[in-house]
């Protein structure tokens, strides 16, 4: 049930969902204006507005991510053809898989700058983006030379297909040299989120996407290097918006100190950036390993399937952007305000986030929903492959609204410290009720006709997953062990 102050939380989420037009439409509107892609401290104001407002440009950054993988997708479909196509969304769960490691860094390097920038703690902060810094640096070398000997061999365990399996090792192995580029970028983005910066990261990221479409075109329709082309410029865009997060980080003076000697590794720092980070790093690990998995199944429905499953993703991404946004944006402002000991506030916002990512979440699937078939039809030219699409991707649209609720929690949780009990629920979804699950309705699916199963089990079993996470992921909430994980 739900209590009249929680109903009038509820009143101000949804109409905080236009704040954008209250913000515009304010008296000192160029003030607001500015405020909306400044620097964001947290732990001032009403929290829904903080949220959001830190949101925006996160989240537009988050679209422009997005557009990556898709400009990818579209310019290989279109001038390639649905073989490369499905080469390189065979490709990426293994590629996401390689980014575990850096996805934990990440994380575990967000939590500290919140807090430590939250409690105004300089020199901590200053000892955490430098090791940071080094770490990453050691982690992208040893994942270069290791993934240089595993991807093939990974690939044939998985039954690639011979009709695409060149293609995808050409495109992980471009991707894999370039790696410290796309590690970077990543990890400093978190950084300057933690410090309440969005409009930095979203700033680089939308140069860099330019530059990623631009180079598309030019090198796989006019110089036809085919999935090398998209890989190599997605190693290029991405190198050149890690060096532009650095620069801004060195002018960032103000509140930490980017010398030499903090560059040098700190155990202690090293070790509380990994052990925050690594519950999030398996949670990703867990979730590619998954998709791998899964996606040894899809390759057995052919061709056709793997490319309908590569166009859903893809715009799969981008219905999931607003949960993702907001998720992030949840870790940062628990972040900052459990460093301020603010744990009132910590709760307010996580009831008004939540309550506007799902509004947010909504809107979106439905727009979804109606635009589906013409969607589709942009990655490719067949219709058939357009609608078979469209059809599948009706059933996963509830669980976009359910996974505003996960994300949205999760990320208060890991704002808070407790990078733990995410993780649990992730590997409890993903690995006990996902994996099995479509392996057994694919099993009792099969018949004569069908001696592979149907395919709509891949996404059913999707669904399932994504709502008794949400659920889970509440209760957990409501029980509030993440209260006493602060730094």
């Amino acid at each position: 049930m739900i209590d009249e102050s929680e109903k009038a939380v509820g009143v101000e989420g949804a109409g905080s969902f236009f704040c954008l037009t209250y913000l515009i439409g304010s008296q000192g509107m160029l003030e607001k204006i500015k405020s909306l892609f400044g620097q964001v401290d947290m732990t001032q104001g009403r929290p829904w507005e903080r949220i959001v407002v830190f949101t925006i440009p996160m989240l537009i950054g988050n679209i422009a991510q997005q557009m990556y993988n898709t400009v990818d997708s579209i310019v290989v479909g279109k001038y390639e053809g649905d073989n490369a196509l499905a080469a390189v969304g065979s490709a990426s769960p293994i590629f996401n898989l390689l980014l575990v490691l850096f996805v934990g860094i990440s994380m575990g390097a967000g939590i500290m700058v919140s807090q430590y920038y939250g409690s105004r703690d300089r020199e901590n902060l200053s000892r955490t983006i430098g090791s940071t810094i080094t770490l990453t640096a050691i982690a992208s070398l040893l994942l270069m030379v290791a993934g240089t000997f595993a991807i093939r061999p990974v690939l044939e365990l998985l039954d690639t297909p011979e009709s695409i399996i060149d293609w995808c090792t050409s495109y992980l192995m471009i991707l894999l040299w370039g790696i410290i580029g796309l590690a970077y970028y990543n990890i400093l983005c978190g950084i300057l989120r933690g410090l309440g910066d969005s409009l930095s990261a979203l700033v680089y990221l939308l140069i860099a996407t330019v530059i990623n479409i631009v180079l598309d075109l030019w090198f796989v329709a006019g110089l036809h290097m085919g999935v090398s082309g998209v890989a190599l410029a997605t190693v290029i865009a991405q190198l050149i918006s890690a060096v532009l997060c650095v620069v801004k980080l060195r002018k960032m003076t103000e509140f930490f100190d980017l010398k030499a000697q903090y560059l040098k590794p700190d155990k202690v720092t090293m070790l509380t950036v990994i052990r925050l980070g690594l519950p999030s790093g398996i949670t990703q690990a867990i979730f590619s390993l998954a998709m791998v998995v899964v996606q040894s199944l899809t390759n057995s429905f052919g061709e056709m399937i793997i490319a309908a499953n590569v166009i859903i993703m893809r715009v799969d991404g981008f219905a999931m952007m607003p949960n993702f946004s907001f998720g992030t944006a949840m870790t940062t402002y628990a972040g900052q305000n459990v460093g301020a000991r603010q744990m009132d506030r910590v709760k307010q916002g996580a009831k008004e986030g939540t309550l506007i990512a799902v509004g947010t979440s909504a809107v979106i699937t439905g727009l979804i929903l109606l635009f589906g078939p013409y969607l589709m039809g942009i990655f490719t030219n067949t219709k058939e492959l357009a609608q078979l699409s469209a059809n599948m991707m009706r059933i996963l649209a509830l669980g976009y609204i359910a996974m505003a609720v996960t994300q949205s929690l999760s990320g208060v949780m890991r704002g808070a410290g407790d990078t733990v009990t995410p993780m649990w629920i992730s590997l409890l979804t993903t690995v006990a009720i996902r994996v099995p699950l479509v392996y057994a309705l694919v099993e009792k699916t099969k018949t004569p006709e069908l001696p592979q199963g149907r395919y709509e089990s891949l996404w059913i079993s999707l669904l399932c997953a994504w709502v008794l996470g949400a659920l889970i992921t509440f209760i957990f909430y409501r029980l509030g062990r993440w209260k006493k994980k602060a730094l």
